[in-house]
């Protein structure tokens, strides 16, 4: 009888998700390297805050060693310091391609996932609106399924897009050199803290 009694327990236990695991130490570019943009400001790291300078446009860095292609969650934080446009745009893996989460771009309020069938965030269903404050830190979340990728800036959902059966991939340009999971800033510094990720 005590089985059975335990069995809900252990069902409810293995469908909890994992536990979220660091990706940045916070002082250090260990498990990264800047990411090989032309005329790409200075990346920095130290007191727990990873700093993406202003470039000429991009600056960035991608992420070295291993990372799920679907089933996880990555979460941080991050503010704009200088400039008008995305300043933490995230590319991840989505099964066998990739696709990027859009933080302020076209002018600094835009966000959503590039590509969905070949558009960008500023033209699929994903756009949305956002008005960041430079200086002030947000809380940046997203979800990646089988079918499903998902996102939040705090506690608002800004993406719920179902992509089972669709095409998703990078728009094309330079941001191909942020796979398989890297940070940009488009003429504009940001700064990120707080980096983790867990398995779904």
């Amino acid at each position: 009888m005590r089985w059975l009694l335990a069995l809900p327990l252990a069902v409810c236990l293995s469908a909890q998700p994992a536990v979220w695991k660091p990706l940045f130490d916070g002082h250090s570019l260990a498990g990264w390297r800047e990411t090989p943009f032309a005329n790409a400001g200075k990346v920095t790291a130290a007191d727990g805050v990873l700093s993406l300078a202003a470039g000429h446009p991009l600056t960035g860095v991608t992420w070295t060693g291993d990372f799920p292609r679907t089933g996880y969650e990555i979460r941080l934080e991050a503010r704009r310091t200088l400039g008008g446009d995305f300043f933490a745009s995230l590319t991840f893996p989505v099964g066998e391609s990739y696709a990027t989460f859009v933080t302020g771009g076209w002018g600094g309020d835009i966000v959503g996932i590039s590509s969905i069938d070949g558009w960008d965030a500023s033209d699929n269903e994903t756009r949305n609106y956002f008005t960041f404050e430079n200086g002030r830190w947000y809380t940046l979340r997203l979800r990646v399924t089988a079918d499903r990728i998902l996102a939040w800036i705090g506690d608002r959902q800004v993406v719920n897009v179902e992509i089972a059966g669709r095409t998703v991939g990078l728009r094309p340009g330079d941001i191909k050199l942020s796979t398989p999971l890297g940070f940009a800033a488009y003429n504009t510094t940001g700064e990120l803290r707080k980096i983790e990720y867990r398995l779904l």
